[in-house]
Protein backbone atom coordinates (compact mmCIF):
# COMPACT_ATOMS: atom_id res chain seq x y z
CA UNK A 1 0.00 0.00 0.00
CA UNK A 2 1.58 3.37 -1.03
CA UNK A 3 2.42 5.70 1.78
CA UNK A 4 2.82 9.39 1.88
CA UNK A 5 6.06 10.61 2.77
CA UNK A 6 6.77 13.65 4.88
CA UNK A 7 9.95 15.58 5.12
CA UNK A 8 10.62 17.98 7.66
CA UNK A 9 13.82 20.21 8.34
CA UNK A 10 15.94 17.38 6.98
CA UNK A 11 19.90 18.79 7.57
CA UNK A 12 22.69 16.65 6.33
CA UNK A 13 26.26 17.62 7.25
CA UNK A 14 29.50 15.97 6.25
CA UNK A 15 33.00 16.11 7.80
CA UNK A 16 33.45 19.34 5.57
CA UNK A 17 30.50 21.25 7.73
CA UNK A 18 28.83 22.87 4.76
CA UNK A 19 25.25 21.03 4.50
CA UNK A 20 24.53 18.81 2.15
CA UNK A 21 20.77 19.04 2.81
CA UNK A 22 19.77 22.36 4.12
CA UNK A 23 16.42 22.59 6.05
CA UNK A 24 14.18 21.01 3.12
CA UNK A 25 10.90 20.34 4.03
CA UNK A 26 8.15 18.65 1.87
CA UNK A 27 5.54 16.02 1.53
CA UNK A 28 4.53 13.52 -1.12
CA UNK A 29 1.13 12.21 -1.57
CA UNK A 30 -0.06 8.61 -1.91
CA UNK A 31 0.11 7.90 -5.07
CA UNK A 32 2.10 11.47 -6.18
CA UNK A 33 5.19 11.20 -8.28
CA UNK A 34 7.66 14.32 -7.42
CA UNK A 35 10.55 14.90 -8.87
CA UNK A 36 13.88 16.20 -7.30
CA UNK A 37 15.92 18.26 -10.03
CA UNK A 38 19.00 20.29 -10.08
CA UNK A 39 22.60 20.59 -10.89
CA UNK A 40 25.65 18.36 -9.20
CA UNK A 41 26.00 18.20 -5.97
CA UNK A 42 23.05 20.51 -5.25
CA UNK A 43 21.98 17.58 -2.20
CA UNK A 44 18.94 15.78 -4.44
CA UNK A 45 20.90 12.42 -4.28
CA UNK A 46 21.35 12.78 -0.11
CA UNK A 47 17.89 14.04 0.13
CA UNK A 48 16.77 10.48 -1.64
CA UNK A 49 19.51 8.12 0.35
CA UNK A 50 18.55 9.99 3.47
CA UNK A 51 15.01 8.70 2.71
CA UNK A 52 16.15 5.28 1.53
CA UNK A 53 18.09 4.89 4.81
CA UNK A 54 21.32 4.98 3.03
CA UNK A 55 22.58 8.01 4.70
CA UNK A 56 22.00 9.23 8.45
CA UNK A 57 20.42 12.81 8.57
CA UNK A 58 22.07 15.20 11.14
CA UNK A 59 18.59 16.62 12.07
CA UNK A 60 14.88 16.73 10.95
CA UNK A 61 12.25 14.41 10.15
CA UNK A 62 11.56 11.37 7.65
CA UNK A 63 8.27 9.71 8.28
CA UNK A 64 5.87 7.53 5.81
CA UNK A 65 2.27 7.33 7.21
CA UNK A 66 3.11 9.21 9.72
CA UNK A 67 5.22 6.57 10.93
CA UNK A 68 8.63 7.71 11.89
CA UNK A 69 11.46 6.45 10.28
CA UNK A 70 14.09 9.09 10.82
CA UNK A 71 14.04 11.78 13.70
CA UNK A 72 17.66 12.21 15.25
CA UNK A 73 16.77 14.39 17.81
CA UNK A 74 14.25 11.45 19.06
CA UNK A 75 16.71 8.86 18.37
CA UNK A 76 14.85 7.07 15.87
CA UNK A 77 16.51 5.59 13.01
CA UNK A 78 14.94 2.52 11.08
CA UNK A 79 16.94 0.40 9.02
CA UNK A 80 16.44 0.55 5.14
CA UNK A 81 15.31 -3.33 5.22
CA UNK A 82 12.74 -2.41 7.62
CA UNK A 83 11.35 0.82 5.80
CA UNK A 84 9.45 -1.22 3.06
CA UNK A 85 10.76 1.19 0.36
CA UNK A 86 11.58 0.49 -3.47
CA UNK A 87 14.90 1.70 -5.25
CA UNK A 88 16.22 1.69 -8.82
CA UNK A 89 19.60 2.46 -9.02
CA UNK A 90 21.23 4.63 -11.67
CA UNK A 91 23.68 1.62 -12.48
CA UNK A 92 20.84 -1.76 -13.72
CA UNK A 93 22.31 -3.80 -10.45
CA UNK A 94 20.77 -7.09 -12.00
CA UNK A 95 22.06 -10.48 -11.19
CA UNK A 96 23.79 -11.13 -14.02
CA UNK A 97 23.55 -15.33 -13.36
CA UNK A 98 20.21 -15.47 -13.13
CA UNK A 99 17.21 -14.83 -15.35
CA UNK A 100 14.56 -12.06 -16.12
CA UNK A 101 12.29 -14.13 -13.64
CA UNK A 102 14.30 -15.67 -11.13
CA UNK A 103 15.80 -11.49 -10.45
CA UNK A 104 12.59 -10.31 -10.16
CA UNK A 105 11.83 -13.29 -8.00
CA UNK A 106 14.57 -12.99 -5.76
CA UNK A 107 12.72 -9.97 -3.13
CA UNK A 108 9.86 -12.32 -2.57
CA UNK A 109 11.89 -14.88 -1.28
CA UNK A 110 12.05 -13.70 2.22
CA UNK A 111 8.61 -12.61 2.85
CA UNK A 112 6.95 -15.72 3.38
CA UNK A 113 5.03 -16.18 0.33
CA UNK A 114 3.63 -19.13 -1.07
CA UNK A 115 5.29 -20.13 -4.32
CA UNK A 116 1.54 -19.28 -6.27
CA UNK A 117 1.80 -15.76 -4.64
CA UNK A 118 5.20 -15.39 -5.76
CA UNK A 119 4.47 -16.27 -9.07
CA UNK A 120 1.49 -14.31 -9.74
CA UNK A 121 3.16 -11.59 -8.18
CA UNK A 122 6.11 -11.91 -10.56
CA UNK A 123 3.88 -12.23 -13.77
CA UNK A 124 2.26 -8.87 -12.72
CA UNK A 125 5.61 -7.05 -12.27
CA UNK A 126 6.95 -8.14 -15.80
CA UNK A 127 3.41 -7.66 -17.65
CA UNK A 128 3.68 -4.37 -16.25
CA UNK A 129 7.04 -3.48 -17.81
CA UNK A 130 6.43 -5.15 -21.37
CA UNK A 131 9.33 -8.27 -20.39
CA UNK A 132 6.69 -11.27 -19.73
CA UNK A 133 8.02 -12.66 -22.98
CA UNK A 134 11.80 -12.49 -21.50
CA UNK A 135 10.31 -13.94 -18.44
CA UNK A 136 13.17 -17.02 -18.95
CA UNK A 137 15.95 -15.32 -20.63
CA UNK A 138 19.33 -14.35 -19.04
CA UNK A 139 19.33 -10.90 -18.31
CA UNK A 140 22.63 -10.89 -19.74
CA UNK A 141 21.54 -10.59 -23.14
CA UNK A 142 18.86 -7.99 -22.56
CA UNK A 143 19.64 -4.52 -23.98
CA UNK A 144 20.49 -1.74 -21.29
CA UNK A 145 16.46 -0.47 -21.18
CA UNK A 146 15.15 -3.81 -20.57
CA UNK A 147 17.45 -4.56 -17.61
CA UNK A 148 16.61 -1.39 -16.45
CA UNK A 149 12.66 -2.03 -16.95
CA UNK A 150 13.97 -5.53 -15.12
CA UNK A 151 15.41 -3.57 -11.49
CA UNK A 152 12.04 -1.32 -12.43
CA UNK A 153 9.73 -4.84 -12.02
CA UNK A 154 12.53 -6.38 -9.25
CA UNK A 155 11.66 -2.66 -6.66
CA UNK A 156 7.97 -3.03 -6.91
CA UNK A 157 6.84 -6.85 -7.36
CA UNK A 158 6.54 -6.78 -3.53
CA UNK A 159 4.16 -3.43 -3.21
CA UNK A 160 6.91 -1.33 -0.89
CA UNK A 161 5.24 1.84 0.58
CA UNK A 162 7.70 4.45 -1.17
CA UNK A 163 9.31 4.02 -4.69
CA UNK A 164 12.59 5.75 -4.85
CA UNK A 165 14.41 6.42 -8.25
CA UNK A 166 17.93 7.73 -8.52
CA UNK A 167 18.70 8.88 -12.33
CA UNK A 168 17.55 5.46 -13.44
CA UNK A 169 17.63 6.70 -17.12
CA UNK A 170 21.78 8.30 -17.01
CA UNK A 171 23.37 5.18 -17.97
CA UNK A 172 20.84 4.49 -21.90
CA UNK A 173 21.79 6.02 -24.85
CA UNK A 174 19.88 8.74 -25.97
CA UNK A 175 16.75 7.23 -28.00
CA UNK A 176 16.67 4.45 -24.95
CA UNK A 177 16.19 6.89 -22.62
CA UNK A 178 13.54 8.99 -24.20
CA UNK A 179 11.45 5.72 -25.07
CA UNK A 180 11.61 4.76 -21.46
CA UNK A 181 11.20 8.02 -19.98
CA UNK A 182 7.59 8.19 -21.62
CA UNK A 183 6.88 4.61 -19.91
CA UNK A 184 8.00 5.46 -16.76
CA UNK A 185 5.45 7.74 -15.82
CA UNK A 186 2.78 4.90 -16.79
CA UNK A 187 4.17 2.28 -15.28
CA UNK A 188 4.36 4.06 -12.29
CA UNK A 189 1.13 5.44 -12.24
CA UNK A 190 -0.81 1.84 -12.96
CA UNK A 191 0.89 0.66 -10.16
CA UNK A 192 -0.48 3.55 -7.75
CA UNK A 193 2.95 3.92 -6.36
CA UNK A 194 4.47 7.00 -4.20
CA UNK A 195 7.56 7.76 -6.35
CA UNK A 196 10.36 10.37 -5.37
CA UNK A 197 12.56 10.53 -8.56
CA UNK A 198 15.79 12.50 -9.00
CA UNK A 199 17.38 13.73 -12.18
CA UNK A 200 19.50 16.53 -13.41
CA UNK A 201 17.83 16.43 -16.79
CA UNK A 202 14.51 18.94 -17.17
CA UNK A 203 12.68 17.37 -20.18
CA UNK A 204 12.76 13.91 -17.76
CA UNK A 205 11.18 16.22 -14.44
CA UNK A 206 8.36 17.62 -16.83
CA UNK A 207 7.43 14.06 -18.17
CA UNK A 208 7.47 12.02 -15.09
CA UNK A 209 6.29 14.95 -11.72
CA UNK A 210 3.19 15.48 -10.79
CA UNK A 211 5.66 18.22 -8.98
CA UNK A 212 8.87 19.75 -9.23
CA UNK A 213 11.03 20.41 -6.58
CA UNK A 214 14.80 22.54 -7.40
CA UNK A 215 17.29 22.54 -5.53
CA UNK A 216 20.43 24.04 -4.63
CA UNK A 217 22.92 24.36 -2.65
CA UNK A 218 21.17 22.16 -0.42
CA UNK A 219 18.26 23.96 -0.54
CA UNK A 220 15.15 23.52 -1.96
CA UNK A 221 14.29 26.33 -4.14
CA UNK A 222 10.58 25.88 -5.38
CA UNK A 223 8.04 23.28 -5.13
CA UNK A 224 5.00 23.05 -7.78
CA UNK A 225 3.63 21.84 -10.89
CA UNK A 226 5.90 21.70 -14.28
CA UNK A 227 3.99 24.16 -15.25
CA UNK A 228 4.25 26.64 -12.70
CA UNK A 229 7.95 26.08 -12.43
CA UNK A 230 8.28 27.14 -16.13
CA UNK A 231 5.89 29.75 -16.07
CA UNK A 232 6.18 31.51 -11.99
CA UNK A 233 10.01 30.68 -11.50
CA UNK A 234 10.55 31.81 -7.31
CA UNK A 235 13.77 33.32 -7.96
CA UNK A 236 16.35 34.05 -10.05
CA UNK A 237 18.17 31.16 -9.66
CA UNK A 238 14.70 28.70 -10.58
CA UNK A 239 14.15 31.15 -14.11
CA UNK A 240 17.95 30.72 -14.58
CA UNK A 241 18.01 26.80 -14.23
CA UNK A 242 14.86 26.35 -16.20
CA UNK A 243 16.22 27.87 -19.43
CA UNK A 244 15.33 31.93 -18.65
CA UNK A 245 18.98 32.59 -21.35
CA UNK A 246 18.44 37.05 -20.71
CA UNK A 247 19.53 38.62 -17.43
CA UNK A 248 19.14 42.06 -17.56
CA UNK A 249 19.80 44.78 -14.68
CA UNK A 250 16.74 46.96 -14.47
CA UNK A 251 15.50 48.92 -11.40
CA UNK A 252 11.66 48.59 -9.53
CA UNK A 253 9.58 52.11 -10.72
CA UNK A 254 5.99 50.55 -9.46
CA UNK A 255 4.35 47.77 -8.00
CA UNK A 256 0.75 46.88 -8.33
CA UNK A 257 -0.24 43.40 -6.68
CA UNK A 258 1.99 40.58 -8.74
CA UNK A 259 2.96 42.84 -11.28
CA UNK A 260 4.91 45.97 -11.32
CA UNK A 261 7.53 48.34 -13.58
CA UNK A 262 11.10 48.34 -13.90
CA UNK A 263 13.05 50.89 -15.73
CA UNK A 264 15.55 49.31 -18.23
CA UNK A 265 19.71 50.52 -18.80
CA UNK A 266 18.77 52.20 -21.85
CA UNK A 267 15.43 54.32 -19.53
CA UNK A 268 12.65 51.91 -21.04
CA UNK A 269 10.13 50.73 -19.05
CA UNK A 270 8.72 47.36 -19.07
CA UNK A 271 6.26 45.61 -17.09
CA UNK A 272 6.90 42.36 -15.54
CA UNK A 273 5.71 39.86 -12.81
CA UNK A 274 7.81 39.83 -10.00
CA UNK A 275 7.62 37.63 -6.55
CA UNK A 276 8.24 39.27 -3.27
CA UNK A 277 7.84 42.18 -2.26
CA UNK A 278 11.02 44.74 -3.50
CA UNK A 279 10.90 48.21 -2.51
CA UNK A 280 10.69 50.92 -5.16
CA UNK A 281 13.97 51.73 -6.36
CA UNK A 282 15.09 48.18 -5.67
CA UNK A 283 18.13 46.67 -7.92
CA UNK A 284 16.40 43.88 -10.03
CA UNK A 285 16.82 41.46 -12.58
CA UNK A 286 15.01 41.17 -15.51
CA UNK A 287 14.82 36.90 -16.49
CA UNK A 288 13.18 36.27 -20.21
CA UNK A 289 12.83 32.64 -21.73
CA UNK A 290 14.00 32.55 -25.43
CA UNK A 291 10.54 31.22 -26.33
CA UNK A 292 8.59 33.77 -24.80
CA UNK A 293 10.19 37.03 -26.80
CA UNK A 294 8.41 37.37 -29.45
CA UNK A 295 9.54 38.81 -32.84
CA UNK A 296 6.91 40.64 -35.06
CA UNK A 297 4.51 41.01 -33.25
CA UNK A 298 3.28 44.48 -32.88
CA UNK A 299 1.03 46.38 -30.32
CA UNK A 300 -0.31 45.87 -26.50
CA UNK A 301 2.06 46.26 -23.68
CA UNK A 302 6.56 45.61 -23.19
CA UNK A 303 6.63 45.88 -27.48
CA UNK A 304 10.19 47.39 -28.57
CA UNK A 305 12.21 47.81 -31.50
CA UNK A 306 15.15 45.14 -31.10
CA UNK A 307 18.04 44.75 -33.70
CA UNK A 308 19.59 41.22 -34.60
CA UNK A 309 23.57 41.30 -33.68
CA UNK A 310 23.32 37.43 -34.41
CA UNK A 311 21.25 34.29 -35.32
CA UNK A 312 21.82 30.30 -34.75
CA UNK A 313 20.12 28.17 -36.68
CA UNK A 314 19.57 24.78 -35.76
CA UNK A 315 17.19 23.06 -38.13
CA UNK A 316 14.09 22.74 -36.74
CA UNK A 317 14.04 26.70 -35.19
CA UNK A 318 16.26 29.57 -34.83
CA UNK A 319 17.62 31.25 -32.18
CA UNK A 320 18.17 35.39 -32.07
CA UNK A 321 20.59 37.47 -30.43
CA UNK A 322 18.72 40.80 -30.16
CA UNK A 323 20.18 44.23 -28.77
CA UNK A 324 17.72 45.34 -26.86
CA UNK A 325 16.87 47.73 -23.66
CA UNK A 326 20.56 48.22 -23.09
CA UNK A 327 21.42 44.93 -23.32
CA UNK A 328 20.95 41.32 -25.04
CA UNK A 329 17.98 39.41 -25.17
CA UNK A 330 17.82 35.99 -26.65
CA UNK A 331 14.47 35.06 -28.91
CA UNK A 332 13.96 31.72 -30.18
CA UNK A 333 11.36 30.73 -33.48
CA UNK A 334 10.39 27.69 -34.81
CA UNK A 335 10.56 26.52 -38.19
CA UNK A 336 12.72 25.40 -40.91
CA UNK A 337 13.89 29.20 -42.43
CA UNK A 338 14.86 31.67 -40.42
CA UNK A 339 12.88 34.54 -40.82
CA UNK A 340 15.62 37.71 -40.04
CA UNK A 341 18.72 38.68 -41.09
CA UNK A 342 21.82 39.77 -38.88
CA UNK A 343 21.15 43.63 -38.85
CA UNK A 344 17.80 43.23 -39.27
CA UNK A 345 15.22 45.92 -37.02
CA UNK A 346 12.41 43.48 -35.57
CA UNK A 347 9.34 44.01 -33.27
CA UNK A 348 9.90 43.03 -30.03
CA UNK A 349 6.89 42.05 -27.45
CA UNK A 350 7.65 40.31 -23.84
CA UNK A 351 4.12 39.72 -22.35
CA UNK A 352 4.09 40.78 -19.06
CA UNK A 353 3.10 37.18 -17.51
CA UNK A 354 6.29 35.68 -18.96
CA UNK A 355 8.60 38.54 -18.05
CA UNK A 356 9.41 37.97 -14.48
CA UNK A 357 11.37 40.65 -12.10
CA UNK A 358 13.84 39.34 -8.97
CA UNK A 359 15.35 41.82 -6.69
CA UNK A 360 19.00 41.39 -7.83
CA UNK A 361 21.39 38.46 -5.94
CA UNK A 362 23.51 40.08 -2.79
Amino acid sequence: MSAELAIRDLEKVFSTGKPAVDGVSFTIAKGEIVVLLGPSGCGKTTTLRCVAGLEHPTAGEISLDGDLVSAPAKGILTPPRARNIGMVFQSYAVWPHMTVRQNVTYPLRTRGMTRAAMTAAVAEALDLVDLAAYADRPVTQLSGGQMQRVALARSMVYAPRLLLLDEPLSNLDAQLRLRLRDDLRRIIKRTGLTALYVTHDQQEAVVLGDRIGVMQDGKLRQMATPADLYNRPADQFVAEFTGAASMLPCRLVRREGEFGSVEMADGRRVEAWMPGAPAIGAAMVLAIRPENALLGAAGGPNCFTARVTSLRYQGTQTIYELDALGGRIEALELGTAARHAEGAEVSLTLPPALTWAYASLP
